[in-house]
């Protein structure tokens, strides 16, 4: 027999046979920058290379002391307005967070692992426009941090990048950049002094390391410019030189150890604010079309049923093979970890991090395929494309079953356990403390797929007499097959009971001839 090519994993013919049989659309093969919705809160994310006295930026540009913006290694910091100051950390594995005092004074508390995020909330007139999310440095996100954070500004809306005047751009960091710039998120640069002031690195040239960019400054204007100026010059050339779809975003030198030196940056962001959240406002019509029509049943919908059945087993098959295929890349990664870089002590901090990335990918695919099934399985019902007002309708119904079931809560977490276990907690409360950057109203029928490492995780591996690589990797290797497992449980059941609500939405409307929902 002669072979043929392999079909690709993302290819949309898993299932073989006639043409009208219904297929699982394309589903997303990785996390990108995220489209907002008209309930997202307008955020600015604040990213940059260690060094570049980030924190003192942001100090600056709220009027906060910088001791009050630190958080532990590798946690997220959000910023917002609130009339009482609090500060509270969420962490994976409990269902409330830990307050503590928003003083620069106060001791955070004592957690066995660290939180995906600590929440700080001020009353600073600035924050009324918009949130402040400070993410770790560039150089310890690595892939799936990276994947966060795209997904984090896309929410939000707008990029500030800090780095001072003796660094370069990294590859990593034109990477990041250079996907941000085709999207509409507002992307603004804060250049800082560095050791030896405003002068440029690597003797008067910026370059880009290991982009292969060098660009040097303006050669005997440098005496009569300004030097804050030239080196935001320099910069900026060298930026473009790598990312050219970057050439309208703002530049603003600041010093954050002098006077409201963030004036300038802060009115920016400021406008910027208004107009994304007028846009954002207009997005979406008051009343949406078919919110509130009379919607007829077609005469005779056909096999409808049948064909729902085989797309959400499609779909959930599907899910599950790119998720195996994910979790083998993350091991393949945490191994690396373990041999070529920091070694066990690293492992907690690289897993929890792909985690988070996998949890996002998880969710991503399964909202788009329970769109697909929904809009596919109500057109064959009702013989008409959906307009969005109709399709809210059927999905609200749809949810409503979701939660009458006892017993079946979708609002789980996994958690990794010290023995590389899977343990579930369950709970809206618990799925948000997990999230580096929460989303304020969630417009899906299914709840996000959340996966963290447990705090005894932290206590195995970065004790003294814990580094033995060999069993590190046998301990990754038993984890990420432990979390397939749970997640091919929960793809299952999920895409199981979303058969059953849909199809007793369906089924009311067949029977009285209209939608009800």
């Amino acid at each position: 027999m002669k072979q043929g090519p392999l079909r690709s994993v993302d290819s949309s013919d898993d299932v073989v046979g006639p043409s009208d049989l219904p297929r699982c659309g394309p589903l997303p093969s990785q996390v990108g920058v995220t489209n907002p919705g008209p309930e997202e809160l307008l955020g600015v994310v604040a990213v940059g290379p260690a060094g570049a006295e980030r924190r003192a930026v942001l100090a600056t540009l709220l009027g906060l002391d910088p001791v009050m913006l630190t958080v532990p290694s590798g946690s997220w910091l959000l910023v917002r307005n609130a009339k009482v100051p609090t500060r509270a950390a969420y962490v994976p594995g409990y269902r409330q967070p830990h307050s503590y005092g928003a003083d620069r004074n106060a001791a955070g508390p004592a957690l066995a692992r660290p939180p995906r995020r600590v929440e700080l909330s001020v009353p600073e007139p600035v924050l009324r426009h918009f949130t402040l999310i400070d993410v770790p440095d560039t150089a310890t996100l690595g892939v799936s941090g990276r994947q966060v954070l795209l997904d984090a500004v896309g929410r939000a809306g707008a990029l500030l990048f800090v780095i001072a005047a003796d660094q370069a751009f990294t590859a990593a960091e034109l990477n990041l950049l250079a996907e941000v710039a085709p999207t509409p998120v507002e992307v603004v640069f804060a250049v800082t002094p560095g050791a030896a002031g405003w002068a440029p690195p690597v003797d008067g040239v910026a370059t880009t390391e290991d982009a292969g960019a060098s660009v040097s400054p303006v050669g005997g204007q440098a005496t009569e410019m300004d030097a804050a100026a030239v080196t935001v010059a320099a910069h900026r050339a060298a930026l473009l030189a790598a990312v050219p779809a970057l050439a309208d975003a703002r530049w603003f030198p600041v010093d954050a150890h002098g006077t409201d030196s963030a004036a300038d940056l802060r009115r920016a962001l400021v406008g910027w604010s208004s107009e994304e959240g007028l846009r954002r406002a207009s997005v979406e019509p008051p009343v949406l079309p078919g919110q509130h029509d009379r919607v007829a049943v077609v005469a005779d919908p056909g096999d409808w049923s049948e064909q729902l059945d085989r797309q959400t087993r499609t779909c959930a098959q599907r899910i599950r093979q790119h998720l195996a295929l994910e979790l083998a890349n993350i091991h393949l990664r945490a191994v690396q970890e373990i041999v070529f870089g920091v070694g066990c002590a690293g492992l907690p901090d690289l897993l929890d991090r792909e985690m988070a990335a996998l949890s996002l990918l998880a969710t991503a695919q399964c909202d788009q395929a329970v769109r697909g099934i929904v809009t596919d399985a109500a057109v064959r019902v009702l013989g008409a494309p959906l307009a969005e007002g109709v399709r809210r309708r059927i999905a609200t119904a749809v949810q409503y079953g979701l939660d009458d079931r006892p017993g079946h809560e979708l609002d789980k977490v996994l958690l990794i356990t010290s023995t590389a276990g899977v343990a579930g907690l369950t709970g809206p409360e618990a799925i948000d403390a997990l999230a580096n950057y929460p989303a304020v109203f969630r417009d899906e029928v299914l709840p996000p797929i959340a996966v963290a490492l447990s705090g005894g995780c932290w206590q195995q591996w970065r004790t003294p007499g814990s580094d033995d690589h060999n069993a590190a990797r046998a301990w990754s290797q038993r984890a990420v097959r432990e979390v397939e497992l749970g997640l091919s449980r929960e793809i299952s059941r999920r895409f199981e009971v979303i058969r059953l609500s849909l199809g007793a939405v369906l089924s009311d409307a067949v029977d009285h001839g209209i939608l009800l929902a």
